[in-house]
């Protein structure tokens, strides 16, 4: 049985398809990953508890979205109510690069002012063969917008845990106590996958 009194806080994955938005959530809540694709249907969410390093027990709703335009106006509804925001390009795909600044005008106009956005350059596994946009490009465009950045791979873990990790202090700091209703407690059940992965 769930502490009524713990925090609750929601992340939204936001970031064009086929950059790895559900491979990335279930990395880090089923530490699984599977090499067949199918596109995310409007949304779908894990949750997951952590400790924050004050000792704080803490539980994420983590939502995947769909990239793609047709569902744009639904994964909009969900902006104003999220605690954090992570947008992940593909670093091996320059466009989803290049997409990553109207993202953020989106999330901006749309969200609450104190958002905790996160940029993340995603597939670094496929580093040595496939990499377009560098690391000191993500930095950059990260450092023009204000955001954290960092660079994971979906693939093989490598930073998954510790943006999260990261995301959620910062989110703690910026929304301070936020205690879960008893109504908020009975959905937040782990869904079984209604998909299959993507590299």
């Amino acid at each position: 049985m769930s502490d009524l009194n713990e925090n609750v806080y929601k992340v939204l994955l936001l970031g064009d398809s086929t950059v790895g938005k559900t491979c990335f959530l279930m990395k880090y809540t089923d530490e699984a990953f599977q090499e067949t694709h199918m596109a995310t249907i409007g949304l779908d969410y894990r949750l997951k508890s952590m400790k924050l390093k004050n000792g704080k027990t803490v539980k994420i709703q983590i939502w995947d979205t769909a990239g793609q335009d047709r569902f744009r106006s639904i994964t909009k509804n969900y902006y104003k109510g999220s605690n954090g925001i992570i947008l992940i390009y593909d670093i091996t795909n320059p466009r989803t690069f290049e997409n990553i600044t109207n993202w953020v005008s989106q999330v901006r106009e749309e969200a609450s002012q104190n958002v905790v956005i996160y940029l993340i350059g995603n597939k670094i596994d496929l580093e040595d063969e496939q990499r377009k946009v560098s690391t000191e490009e993500g930095e950059k465009l990260a450092e023009k917008l204000g955001l954290p950045f960092n660079e994971t791979s979906a693939f093989d873990g490598t930073n998954i845990n510790e943006t999260f990790d990261d995301i959620v202090e910062r989110i703690d700091k910026a929304f301070g106590d936020i205690p879960i209703t008893p109504k908020q407690n009975k959905i937040f059940k782990p869904i079984k996958a209604k998909k299959k992965c993507c590299k």
